[in-house]
């Protein structure tokens, strides 16, 4: 017989949800809208603008684009416009949307340097606000929680001043996670209160739904199993309503929790077996690892060793597989880490300067009225003014330089911070996941550097892969990746664009192996699609990140695990969208939750009227 202890309560709630902020601009910042930036950009490369007209349009740009290139070049070009006649308004605004372009792809350091810049220019309390939130979430995406508190802090007084109370909720909710992560919890439960008073207030339910679940947890962490349940309850109903299911499991798991602790081990059970169903329908793999081990527990107690052995392999399977991962990503930011801090230290010295700028006026100011009575003082001062400017100078030119010492960009991950986004639903998509066999295995015997090198290769060529056929990567899940095809813009051949593109996956995969880049880390991949409607919006457990649901991506990761290794498995809903173009095999039926038995075929190869020039067109329809 083996030993569990129990599964710690406070690990459960390093999962505590942050919510976004949502600032208006004074320049009229809307809901993005891709096709309205695409008219926007013809009109100001082909159409002659007065100069007022031109940075119109360019923060209009900025304010409906999600694409990072355009957002990089148009706020350069709003920038350079705007410093024209010093319209600081919309200087500002193109330094934060610059700053915006390299937060998305996770390069901290650069999206700093801008965000400072922006700082300058930030004349009204809401963009003053939104800045130290923003910088705020920076601090705590890389682990400064101390630093990332104090820009929260700064932010809930810009916006009390302001009268500004969805963004104060905002702010208030994010504090309230620092607090929470570094044991505070007193505070914690008082920011999370006040915010949830705020968000009733404006009728904001999803939010409600958020902080809720927030304090139910905390409820539990004290003790106060009553609330905590009342309010876990509400969470999850709320959650299921907006179908935000990654918070299910974890709330779940806290409610099987308190009910193993207080003795009705029926519940507990039950509670677990829902938070591993979730967990494992949507594939969230640190979810499975922690249901398992609260199985593995709740299973040892009723003396029930073979059910409970068997969860225990699950989780450390499971467990093992995030922590690769996690290494993985853990190795990459190192530097990233020493790079955000050497900017802190950099800000910390410039506004040191900034000071001594002022005292210096201050000093200018007062011996120029007292210039009669004290010609020799004044004649000293200024001597010291030259000195120190030039030593202030010398300072800033140096900051300049370490400010240039950047890390490269990430792999870019969707993600949209520029305000309110609602969420769109697209009617037909195909929806791509693509996972590597027997990773976990292969990883355990890769060192760190290696994996790393390995994952970049094979994730960076899948990248350049959807990018060729205008297809959407969406995110990766530790070894599996998923991509989606026919958004943010509609196409009526997104199914065809999809399998195209799984084709010259498995083609980069072969050579890949053929070549014997990576002795021992010789990937194997199989690929699983699935078509139909799905919705698309910016949610996420700790900040924001841009995602799809639907029972069309439930499907398409069915289709990926019920195929085989180099082979292109997909539904009869994409079938029947490629079968004139494609020669497909059927090989069964897979029965999917909640859903009909559905047919799948292997997509061998494309028909000859299929033609190469057909192709062709697809991608150069897509560089255009």
């Amino acid at each position: 017989m083996f030993f569990l202890n129990s599964i710690p309560i406070l690990s459960r709630f390093r999962d505590i949800i942050i919510i976004p902020v949502f600032l208006a601009f004074g320049l009229g910042l809307m809901a993005q809208d891709p096709g309205a930036a695409d008219s926007l950009i013809n009109i100001y490369e082909n159409r002659k603008l007065s100069y007022l007209e031109k940075l119109k349009v360019l923060n209009e740009i900025l304010s409906n684009t999600n694409e990072i290139n355009e957002l990089r070049k148009y706020s350069d070009e709003l920038i350079e416009t705007a410093k024209l006649k010093d319209c600081t308004s919309y200087i500002f605004y193109g330094l934060f949307q610059k700053g915006n372009s390299y937060l998305d792809p996770g390069d901290y350091s650069r999206a700093l340097e801008y965000y400072f810049q922006a700082g300058d220019y930030a004349k009204s309390k809401t963009n003053q606000g939104m800045l130290k939130i923003t910088i705020g979430d920076v601090f705590s995406y890389t682990d400064y929680h101390s630093r990332a508190v104090e820009y929260y802090e700064d932010a809930i007084d810009f916006f009390r001043e302001d009268d500004d109370s969805l963004n104060l909720a905002f702010a208030l909710t994010n504090a309230g996670d620092e607090y929470m992560n570094s044991g505070k919890l007193e505070k914690a439960y008082t920011y999370f209160e006040e915010s949830e008073k705020i968000f009733r207030e404006l009728d904001q339910e999803f939010f409600i739904a958020i902080v809720t679940g927030n304090l139910g947890m905390l409820d539990a962490l004290e003790g106060r199993n009553d609330e905590a349940e009342d309010k876990l309850r509400e969470a999850i109903q709320m959650a299921e309503k907006y179908e935000q299911f990654h918070y299910l499991p974890i709330y779940l798991n806290t409610l099987s929790n308190m009910n193993l602790e207080a003795g009705r081990d029926s519940l507990a059970l039950e509670f677990a077996l829902m938070s591993l169903d979730i967990a494992k329908t949507y594939d969230f793999k640190d979810e499975i690892s922690e249901a398992n081990y609260k199985l593995a527990a709740i299973y040892e107690k009723q003396n029930r060793i073979p059910e409970s052995y068997n969860h225990y392999k699950e989780h450390i399977l499971y467990r093992d597989s995030v922590k690769n991962v996690a290494k993985a990503q853990e190795i990459s930011g190192l530097r990233a880490d020493y790079e955000i801090s050497q900017k802190q230290a950099e800000v910390d010295l410039l506004s040191e300067q900034r000071k001594n700028q002022r005292l210096i006026s201050i000093l200018i100011a007062a011996i120029s009225v007292m210039l009669g009575l004290f010609l020799f003082g004044f004649y000293r001062r200024n001597k010291f003014i030259k000195r120190t400017s030039s030593i202030i100078q010398k300072e800033k030119e140096r900051a300049e330089r370490l400010l240039l010492n950047i890390l490269p960009e990430d792999t870019a991950s969707e993600l949209t911070r520029n305000g309110k986004v609602k969420a769109k639903k697209f009617d037909s998509v195909s929806i791509l996941f693509a996972d590597f066999e027997r990773f976990t295995f292969k990883a355990e015997n890769l060192a760190p550097e290696k994996l790393i090198k390995t994952l970049d290769y094979y994730f960076s060529h899948f990248d350049g892969i959807m990018e060729k056929y205008g297809i959407e990567k969406i995110k990766t899940i530790g070894d599996s990746y998923m991509a989606a095809s026919g958004l943010p813009f509609p196409h009526e051949d997104h199914a065809h664009r999809m399998i195209l593109a799984a084709f010259e996956m498995l083609d980069f995969v072969n050579e890949t192996k053929e070549k014997k880049l990576f002795k021992n880390a010789d990937f194997e991949v199989r690929i699983g699609i699935n078509s139909g409607p799905v919705v698309a919006g910016v949610v996420g457990t700790k900040k924001f990140a841009y995602d799809i649901w639907g029972d069309a991506v439930n499907i398409a990761a069915r289709m990926e695990s019920h195929s085989e290794i180099g082979k292109v498995n997909v539904s009869e809903n994409t079938y029947e969208l490629i079968k004139e173009q494609f020669q497909c095999e059927y090989r069964g039926e897979v029965e999917v939750k909640n859903h009909r038995i559905l047919k799948m075929y292997y997509v061998n190869q494309a028909r000859q009227s299929y033609s190469q020039s057909t192709l062709e067109t697809l991608t150069s329809e897509n560089e255009l």
